[in-house]
């Protein structure tokens, strides 16, 4: 067997002197002068475990140091070798439980502990490559703005850079905090309007009255007010990209004007009568039905297939599987050094609450919470109680019978999907149902095969630009 490094740390009179000998034949030791100089042996030798021989007594556990060494590397597995004595200390009982891997009673079984490095230096190892892993895809994800490895982020991002090659407006469809603003401005970075603005607009958060006058600008003299003369935000987007959050918002005689817009790809500032030609991509987002919004004639219809020439669908959080995980351990590494914590990630407890959590706020809700657990937290791992999500699951909404339903049918293919590799035949086995089914299940929710070819998608867009793209697909 190949020698192996372990960190040696002594805390505390009345040691075991055999201790050295006994774990010497596996491994080389490195045996640290104090605890000044853990960090550094951490750094210089590559270790992945670590012993932690306490004296006779319990004062080692109160030593502030303790706690920085045991902080120093994420992945580094640490085993306490102590009196039996020492665990009637209540502080030595939780440091031990949250810090330590494992832990040895003196005197030493030599097998033993050999047993329970070995066990520890494999998991040290597994937790080192998952750190690995997920910075190189974080990395990836941060360089293109999104995060996440799932089947539905890999496509997404094909489908993002097919939409971006095409200069037609697109409405982007998903629930409130999913990514569409971050999704729109992908677009426009991929697109050849990278190099003009990209201004985004929420039309909600414009006032009735003055929204015509934001968009498309006005002239000096227009309205009392009306000093000098503004440029639109439609306008100041010229050879770049506009992105109308919240479209469904828009009062229905702005509809009208956005329509002309679209049409004649001209405006009129108010109070003007020049006729001013605009270079500019509409992206359109919104989180309500506009089908329903067109039914109840809160929405016109033709302004809607104007703005759905693509259409871009951002699915939840829930139906994102493992990117949750991920996602929030790239917010506790951004959010980590503004709140000055030595919090190191999330506890097995508080992985499970968040996957049992249904998420209403999506992204931008994961965000907050992990910004408050980073202050809440007393120790190094978050704990379920420091997400609050128990207090928040119990006031939410409860969906009927028909919207649980269907939510679970559309969760269980996408996943089915994912652990298919996108191959319908073994999805329609994972899921017990025939293809026939499967396909009118897919119609129903609106779900795209991941596995249709490429040049099949390239062709449909090439060709016909009014075909929508229907991506199950979602990003950070």
């Amino acid at each position: 067997m190949e020698p192996r490094n372990l960190l040696y740390v002594e805390l505390g009179k009345g040691l075991d002197r055999d201790l050295l000998k006994t774990v010497s034949m596996n491994w080389v030791i490195h045996k640290a002068r104090d605890h000044h100089n853990v960090e550094t042996l951490i750094e210089e030798t590559c270790c992945d475990v670590g012993i932690v021989l306490f004296g006779d007594n319990s004062e080692g556990f109160c030593n502030p140091q303790l706690h920085d060494f045991l902080f120093s590397a994420p992945h580094l597995k640490w085993v306490a070798v102590l009196q039996k004595s020492t665990l009637e200390n209540v502080k030595a009982r939780q440091m031990i439980s949250q810090y330590f891997y494992d832990y040895h009673h003196l005197p030493v079984d030599s097998q033993r502990l050999q047993t329970v490095l070995g066990h520890a230096y494999g998991k040290a190892q597994l937790a080192r490559q998952l750190i690995e892993d997920r910075a190189v895809k974080q990395q990836l994800g941060v360089k293109e703005g999104l995060i996440g490895d799932s089947a539905a982020i890999m496509g997404l991002r094909g489908q993002l850079k097919k939409v971006a090659r095409v200069d037609t407006p697109i409405l982007i469809t998903g629930e409130s905090g999913t990514g569409k603003e971050l999704a729109a401005n992908l677009i426009h970075q991929s697109s050849l309007r990278a190099a003009g603005p990209f201004i985004a607009v929420n039309c909600a958060a414009l006032p009735a009255n003055l929204i015509q006058a934001e968009l498309f600008g006005y002239e000096k003299g227009a309205f009392t007010g009306a000093y000098k003369q503004k440029i639109g935000l439609i306008e100041a987007a010229n050879t770049g990209t506009i992105f109308l959050d919240e479209i469904g918002d828009l009062p229905p005689d702005m509809q009208i004007t956005l329509l002309r817009f679209l049409e004649l790809h001209t405006i009129e500032r108010v109070g003007g009568v020049e006729s001013i030609p605009v270079d500019v991509r509409v992206i359109a987002a919104t989180n309500v039905d506009l089908h329903r919004a067109i039914e109840q004639n809160m929405f016109r219809e033709d302004l809607y297939y104007r703005l759905k020439v693509l259409h871009l669908h951002i699915p939840s959080l829930c139906q994102r599987g493992q990117d949750l995980e991920m996602l929030a351990h790239h917010f506790i590494n951004k959010f980590r050094d503004s709140n000055s914590t030595q919090i190191q990630g999330l506890s097995h407890s508080a992985v499970k609450t968040m996957y049992s959590y249904p998420w209403p706020g999506n992204i931008r809700e994961l965000m907050n919470n992990i910004r408050s657990a980073l202050v809440m937290s007393d120790g190094p791992l978050i704990m379920p109680e420091d997400l609050g999500l128990e207090r928040r699951a119990m006031r939410r909404f409860v969906r009927t019978l028909e919207e649980a339903r269907a939510t679970a049918e559309k969760a269980a293919i996408l996943n089915a999907f994912e652990n298919a590799g996108s191959n319908i035949t073994h999805a329609a086995e994972y899921l017990e149902i025939s293809r026939g089914t499967l396909y009118r299940l897919m119609e129903k929710h609106a779900i795209e095969w991941p596995g249709k070819p490429v040049e099949d998608q390239d062709q449909t867009l090439d060709s016909n630009q009014h075909n929508d793209i229907d991506s199950d697909h979602s990003m950070n």
